[in-house]
């Protein structure tokens, strides 16, 4: 049996000015959230990519192909509502960050992580102000608090759409300092996602690709390069 699905009820969608923001007009009436509260985005760019998504529906609205209008559903009915909560949420990964721990062997494995991670490390503590130590296995060993401070200060003060992308970029990579880096424009989403998949692209080297595992990673792919593409509009006007 197939999943009901809502049927078109609108012909246009326009994008409108609104107090606070821009919203989403459906033949003119505003788009509301699934918690009924006005669905009001901060820029224009990020309300014309939802104005996108509602016009590009065929006859049954199909809400997994409508990630804009997903992820400001989130941001305002979920993170805006507990937005102390996800950021402490989120700034926990920086006490197990992926970049941080490593490989014992084999040399290839451990120079490749070096060679690969030690350069976020390093723009982490110049651009962040925070320095987060490696480690060899997975046994937990706790980061020095003052650059734990300041990447959760850092998260908290990320405004609720932002944080409702950058949740993405940090679970779906493992990693603060890359959902930091991802944030900004000195590194490419692309290249960034590779690094976070350092170590499954070793494995695949070693034992050949398993076809599930990655489709299940070009999903999560997606879902992080769109994450960060709504962050990025975020901030334009």
């Amino acid at each position: 049996m197939s999943e009901w699905a809502p049927r078109r009820f609108y012909k246009d969608a326009t994008v409108e000015e609104a107090e606070g923001g821009f919203s989403v007009h459906l033949d003119g009436r505003p788009l509301r959230t699934p918690g009924k509260a006005a669905l009001v985005v901060p820029s224009r760019a990020i309300a014309e990519a939802m104005a996108e998504e509602w016009r590009a529906q065929d006859e049954k609205i199909a809400p997994t192909t409508m990630p804009f209008t997903r992820t400001a559903n989130s941001a305002i009915d979920k993170v805006a509502t507990q937005h102390a909560d996800v950021a402490d949420m989120l700034a926990e990964y920086g006490d197990s960050d992926l970049l941080c721990y490593r490989a014992d062997s084999p040399d290839v494995l451990v120079q490749r992580q070096q060679a690969q991670w030690d350069p976020l490390l390093d723009w982490a503590e110049r651009e962040l102000g925070a320095r987060l130590e490696t480690r060899q296995g997975l046994m937990h060993a706790p980061q020095p608090e003052p650059a734990l401070r300041v990447l959760r200060e850092r998260t908290h003060a990320l405004s609720p759409f932002e944080l409702a992308a950058f949740h993405d970029l940090v679970a779906l990579t493992g990693s603060l300092v890359l959902g930091f880096a991802a944030t900004g424009k000195a590194h490419d989403a692309e290249e960034i996602w590779a690094l976070s998949r350092l170590d499954e692209s070793f494995q695949a080297e070693l034992w050949g690709e398993d076809e599930e595992a990655t489709e299940a990673a070009e999903i999560k792919r997606d879902a992080f390069l769109h994450a960060h593409r709504f962050f990025a509009l975020c901030g334009t006007a």
